[in-house]
């Protein structure tokens, strides 16, 4: 079996391909996620350079804050460059050296990294965000003198005792110029309730030391508002000065107080010029920063004869282990579908069946498989039978005729005229059967022919009921017609004729004298329901589905006065079907049985609208 299958369409080698696809992606996809992932420790460490760059930008700046010059500075470059790992150069505009933590000689990078200008930053603050202005490290001459903090931290204690008091708990912190602050625990963000106990201003109030510094950036800032033609009559806010030193506390902010917008703007400009003239001497000049990658280069990624070795060795072993796992699944499945096939093969007589082992895919192919064969079984039977039973339909007439010739030409009987009319009958009964074969056989074939044309339903009825209207008097049936509206078809009116008359003429050989059989139309949707009604017999609940299959009788005699051929009804599914339209059965023993014949509607003629 398996030597008829080619090499390439086999499952198991199907599978295995596929598994050694997954294998490749697999891989591929964890190397991916190795570059990944090397790429995104690539950019944090990119990020931490940058955090580093920063944090020597914010200490040469605190450095220029707070000495007015460079003297000394190298110490703190070594410093900087050696807990880094990066150079560190500080120049003049000019470009020359301040201090460098590379040799003498060494090329400066191609361009600055930043500009160390403690009086026109916006790189530090206290908690790593961007602010403009003055670096708040530059104190100047807002420094307070021992004495002046003595005396501030005594305000302030008093100060927190009210506040605690008060069941407000605060923290006491110092600027930079060393003036004391009031802040929450663990913030640097002042109370925002103060009691009235303890809204004393003390803490607000300039010292004398800052208060000259403020009367000295006033007249400053007075004499810029002059040159711009301002006025210069309005005081600074109290305390104001320090150069931001007091960035914690907003009411000390230094300020002007003015109505209109654009001289507002002019004066916070007087304002900052005055404050960078009043502290350029307390800090160092201007400084370029250049920053390099250091004495040692960093290694990015290194994939060394023992890293390849490692990544080929993986995916070897990756590989081998997906292979060995397929070649065993794949071998469990192709076990039951080798049965399968084996099964198939048999002769049909034998009606091999596979026994049902798992429940996935493959056990509901078995199941599927089994199903096949009974259905096979039963069709089988079902062709035996009709054969059968078409015999037994043609055996009966054709005895009768041959029995009946063979004595009139023995001359036992006279051929008189009562004898032709029981052979005639005998030979419509064979022209019948044959008849209904073969309309079957042209059903089952495709080629069964229909010359569709507007039928109106009324008379379509009334024409079946008159044909059989004798049939129903000999057997004291009663035959109606019930037509709702005036639905239309699309269809073969020979063609229904012969189906409504099969359903009437079982009707009637099924229903008892004073009966009734009644045929119905009525529009239903787009389609038009034509049904055939009787008070007969009925069918068993078991009998119902077989009622359409072929030679199939309720009545297991066989006799055709109570049973007739058995092709009536599957011609009528055939002929329904033809039609574009479905036949279906209803019954209740002792009351009666219903068929419903669901046809597409069609459109009336213009003569007839």
């Amino acid at each position: 079996m398996s030597a008829r299958i080619p090499l390439h369409k086999r499952l198991l080698v199907r599978l295995l391909i596929t598994s050694g696809l997954i294998a490749v992606c697999s891989v591929a996809a964890t190397a991916w996620l190795a570059v990944a992932t090397t790429t995104q420790a690539l950019r944090e460490e990119q990020g931490q350079a940058l955090a580093d760059d920063m944090e020597v930008l914010a200490e040469l700046s605190g450095y220029a804050a707070t000495h007015p010059d460079w003297t000394g500075v190298a110490a703190t470059v070594r410093e900087l460059s050696a807990k880094t790992g990066r150079r560190i150069a500080l120049v003049t505009p000019d470009r020359r050296n301040v201090a460098d933590s590379a040799a003498r000689g060494t090329a400066l990078p191609p361009s600055a990294a930043a500009t160390v200008d403690p009086l026109r930053t916006d790189t530090y603050s206290e908690r790593g965000a961007q602010v403009g202005g003055i670096d708040p490290r530059v104190v100047g001459p807002y420094r307070l003198t021992q004495g002046e903090r003595a005396e501030m931290d005594a305000n302030a204690r008093k100060r927190q005792s009210c506040f605690a008091r008060n069941g407000i708990e605060t923290t006491v912190v110092h600027t930079p110029s060393g003036r004391a602050v009031l802040t929450e625990p663990d913030s640097s963000v002042q109370p925002s309730y103060v009691p009235d106990a303890c809204a004393d201003g003390v803490l607000n109030t300039p010292m004398p030391t800052e208060q000259k510094a403020l009367d000295a950036l006033q007249a400053g800032a007075r004499a810029c508002l002059t040159r711009k033609g301002l006025r210069a009559d309005t005081p600074l806010s109290v305390g104001a000065g320090r150069a931001g030193a007091d960035f914690r506390s907003p009411s000390l902010a230094p300020t002007f107080v003015k109505q209109d917008a654009k001289e507002a703007r002019e004066a916070q400009a007087c304002l900052d010029d005055a404050r960078r003239a009043q502290l350029d001497p307390y800090v160092a000049p201007v400084a370029e920063l250049f920053l390099g990658t250091g004495d040692t280069p960093a290694v990015l990624f290194d994939m060394s004869p023992a890293n390849k070795a490692k990544v080929v060795g993986t995916a070897g072993l990756v590989l081998a282990v997906t292979v060995a796992a397929t070649a065993l699944v794949a071998t469990r499945l192709v076990r039951p579908l080798r049965a399968l096939t084996a099964a198939a093969q048999q002769p049909p007589e034998l009606h091999v069946r596979v026994p049902v082992t798992t429940r996935d895919e493959t056990g509901i192919l078995a199941a599927a498989f089994n199903d096949l064969t009974e259905r096979r079984e039963r069709l089988e039977a079902q062709r035996k039978a009709m054969v059968s039973d078409i015999a037994h339909e043609l055996r009966s007439p054709l005895t009768n005729i041959r029995g009946w010739l063979e004595v009139t030409r023995d001359g036992v009987v006279d051929p008189d005229p009562a004898l032709l009319a029981s052979l005639h009958e005998e030979a419509l009964v064979l022209q019948r059967v044959i008849d209904d074969l073969q309309d079957l056989a042209a059903a089952d074939a495709g080629t069964l022919r229909l010359h569709r044309e507007p039928v109106r339903c009324d008379e379509l009825l009334q024409q079946v009921a008159a044909a059989h209207r004798v049939t129903a008097g000999a057997a004291r049936v009663e035959l109606r017609t019930d037509i709702e509206g005036e639905p239309w078809l699309d269809a073969d009116p020979l063609r229904m004729r012969q189906a409504l008359g099969n359903l009437v003429s079982n009707a009637l050989r099924h229903t008892p004298a004073g009966g009734t059989v009644t045929l119905s139309a009525r529009r239903d949707g787009d389609d038009v329901a034509l049904a055939v009604a009787d008070t007969g017999t009925g069918i068993a609940a078991d009998d119902l589905p077989h009622v359409f299959d072929r030679f199939w009788r309720a009545e297991k005699s066989r006799s055709r006065r109570t049973g007739g051929s058995g092709l009536g009804l599957p011609i009528v599914r055939h002929l329904v079907a033809a039609h574009g339209g479905t036949v279906e059965a209803t019954s209740e023993p002792g009351i009666g049985s219903l068929f419903t014949l669901r046809m597409p509607g069609g459109p009336a003629p213009q003569a007839y609208t």
